[in-house]
């Protein structure tokens, strides 16, 4: 298909490229105090329609029970803000070592408090409280949502190549925890029984851009990232983890994505069978992720290949192209993305 005609489709169907977002780290802040956060919560508990207790108060009850106090406070927020005053006391090595202490006490207090893995459900913070369930996403925005009310520069980013060098269609989420010294940053992976992983691949942000890279290592200490198109170097101060409209769009990807009956089948499987209400729904959440954030390539090429399930074709082809366009954008075509747009670009 010629660009003209690719932009001609994109047009009838009122589907826009704009250009790539250039958010600034502070759009990436969700303090476990703040209103980003609360505003995380309150979205689970409306779209699941649950009642349940305010999240705070249920975490700050799980941290009683848990006994895994951080020294300073007899509560969650009293115990962060005596870290946080620890931190800043500190210097040099001892510094950066408290704040990898911290990370590594975020992991366990996370897993203990959700014991309960599930990726049909694990993703909704009602869902924590309602069953002690976690998934990566949630457990990675919990871990940096902590961490960063301790006063550490914290934040979530997909995995596109785990620590053996496998490589998924950004099948996973951790934490990324730039130490305070600002040499060398941590990957805080609640999926792990060790925290700190050695992940190949990365989604991050690279100048305001969605940028697929390879962590730099020395040891477990992330120390610079290469981009995976260029393999250009990316200076650790240049790279920032998911801001909130990305880590918004992909809560609703996982809902689109696991709807039974949706996209991977009944119960959210690959195993079972797709329905035509389950693909509606699923839809319906996919076109919520693009709305939050039209840069998301997984969502986009996700949306396409339920339009497609639907044979809903035209939007299909859209969506499909347009998704393999951000990827390509952002430095890396999966196998899957590259199969449909080749059947996009056939039909």
């Amino acid at each position: 298909m010629t660009k003209f005609r690719w932009l001609s489709l994109m047009a009838l169907l009122g589907v826009t490229q704009a250009a790539a977002p250039t958010p600034s780290p502070s759009d990436a802040a969700y303090a476990y105090s703040s209103p980003a956060f609360k505003a995380l919560t309150q979205d689970s508990y409306a779209v699941r329609d649950l009642t349940s207790p305010d999240f705070s108060s249920w975490l700050e009850s799980k941290y009683a029970a848990a006994n895994l106090p951080l020294a300073g406070g007899k509560t969650l927020l009293a115990g962060l803000a005596a870290r946080k005053a620890a931190l800043a006391a500190a210097s040099g090595e001892t510094r950066d070592q408290l704040a990898q202490d911290t990370a590594q006490w975020a992991h366990t207090f996370i897993k203990k408090i959700l014991p309960n893995f599930s990726l049909e459900r694990g993703y909704e913070f009602a869902y924590a409280v309602k069953a002690g369930q976690r998934q990566c996403l949630l457990q990675s925005l919990l871990i940096s949502a902590l961490l960063q009310q301790a006063g550490l520069d914290a934040g979530s980013v997909m995995v596109w190549q785990n620590d053996q060098g496998q490589e998924s269609n950004l099948g996973h989420v951790v934490a990324l925890v730039r130490l305070p010294s600002g040499k060398a940053a941590l990957l805080d992976d609640a999926s792990d029984p060790k925290p700190f992983m050695t992940h190949q691949g990365l989604l991050i942000r690279d100048g305001g851009a969605y940028r697929f890279a390879h962590p730099v290592y020395s040891g477990q200490r992330i120390t610079g990232f290469t981009r995976a198109d260029t393999q250009a170097p990316i200076a650790l101060s240049a790279a920032q983890p998911l801001d909130l409209a990305y880590l918004k769009s992909q809560i609703n990807y996982y809902r689109g994505e696991r709807a039974p009956g949706g996209f991977m089948g009944a119960g959210g499987n690959y195993s079972g069978k797709s329905d035509a209400a389950g693909l509606a729904q699923s839809a319906k959440f996919l076109q919520s992720a693009v709305k939050d954030n039209d840069q998301n390539a997984l969502a986009t090429y996700v949306l396409g290949l339920v339009e497609r399930k639907l044979g809903q074709t035209a939007q299909a082809k859209a969506h499909l192209l347009a998704g393999a366009k951000l990827y390509q954008a952002q430095g890396h075509l999966p196998a899957g993305p590259a199969d449909a747009l080749k059947w996009a670009q056939a039909n």
